[in-house]
C-alpha cells in the first residue's frame, strides 16, 4: 500500500474561492474511485513557493488516498481535469 497526497488549493490561479460543492465532489470521487479517502479540511493549510524571486502562497487542504499501486497514466489524466 502507498499513500497519494493530493494538494488541493481553494481558490482559483484568478484568486477566487473554489465553491465548496466542487471540493465535496473532488473528494467524494476519489472516495469512490479508490474505497476511501482522508480529506483535511479544517484549517486550510498554507502552499507556498518560490517563484522568480517572490514566495507565491496558497489556501491549500490535503487529500490522502490508499492504494496499492500508484497509476502514472491516471493521475497525470487527473490533474489535468483539476487543472482545467
Amino acid at each position: 500500500m502507498q499513500i497519494v497526497e493530493v494538494f488541493l488549493p481553494l481558490d482559483t490561479g484568478r484568486g477566487r474561492p473554489i465553491e465548496p460543492e466542487i471540493i465535496e465532489e473532488i473528494i467524494d470521487g476519489l472516495a469512490v474511485r479508490f474505497g476511501g479517502a482522508t480529506a483535511f479540511t479544517r484549517a486550510p493549510a498554507d502552499g507556498l513557493w518560490k517563484q522568480d524571486a517572490a514566495i507565491q502562497k496558497d489556501r491549500i487542504i490535503v487529500i490522502e488516498i490508499m492504494v496499492d499501486e500508484i497509476e502514472d497514466a491516471w493521475w497525470k489524466d487527473y490533474r489535468a481535469q483539476l487543472e482545467a
